[in-house]
């Protein structure tokens, strides 16, 4: 997961960036496809992202990304059936300790971006549909294989939301599914969440 990581980043980043009532009317496509350039841009530009900056990757992670993802349904997802033996009080930690992670795992990963373009393949006909994948693929240069990167994504009141990203067959939500699970094992709901926690923390200080 860890090499996959740093690729799919990349993606996550670019896919939002628009006004909220601009992404409640824009199609899940278009709405990667047309924020890409800009955000690649942003960074290529901004001098202090490029110098590692991580406070400001931080914040632009925090404003123009973490918005668009439904963290409830992601951490539902991630915890499997062992959702239902968290209380509401352990759901509300989770829900926050996992999306801390994925904020700093993103915006520590940001830093090392290295000129990946993106392709992203056309939805033919999206209709009435509440639930869409946008297909994407990172085109790495240097003669490397391109690789393959779906966002699994709901229509909600706001826009369109991600709640699971799959990168070359792996999805995020199914891999976290088996760490959660390992700890659980271990030490319960609340050996998770102190796990989280103290990987957060880890995170923080780098």
């Amino acid at each position: 997961m860890k090499k996959t990581i740093g690729i799919f980043v990349l993606l996550v980043v670019t896919v939002f960036v628009f006004p909220t009532w601009v992404v409640a009317s824009i199609s899940p496509d278009k709405l990667v496809e047309e924020t890409v350039q800009e955000v690649i841009d942003i960074i290529n530009e901004d001098e202090a992202i490029k110098s590692g900056d991580k406070e400001k990757m931080l914040d632009l992670v925090e404003t123009k990304i973490i918005p668009h993802f439904d963290f409830t349904r992601m951490t539902r997802l991630a915890m499997g059936k062992n959702w239902r033996s968290a209380n509401a009080e352990q759901q509300a930690v989770l829900v926050k300790e996992f999306r801390t992670l994925l904020v700093r795992t993103y915006s520590n990963t940001l830093t090392r971006y290295s000129d990946e373009t993106i392709s992203v393949t056309p939805i033919a006909d999206i209709g009435d549909a509440t639930e869409s994948t946008v297909r994407t693929q990172v085109i790495q240069g240097q003669g490397k294989q391109p690789v393959p990167i779906d966002y699994n994504m709901e229509k909600q009141a706001s826009g369109w939301k991600v709640f699971d990203v799959t990168v070359a067959g792996v999805s995020l939500v199914t891999n976290y599914r088996s760490s959660f699970n390992s700890q659980i094992r271990r030490g319960g709901v609340d050996g998770l969440i102190n796990t989280l926690i103290s990987k957060n923390d880890s995170l923080e200080s780098k």
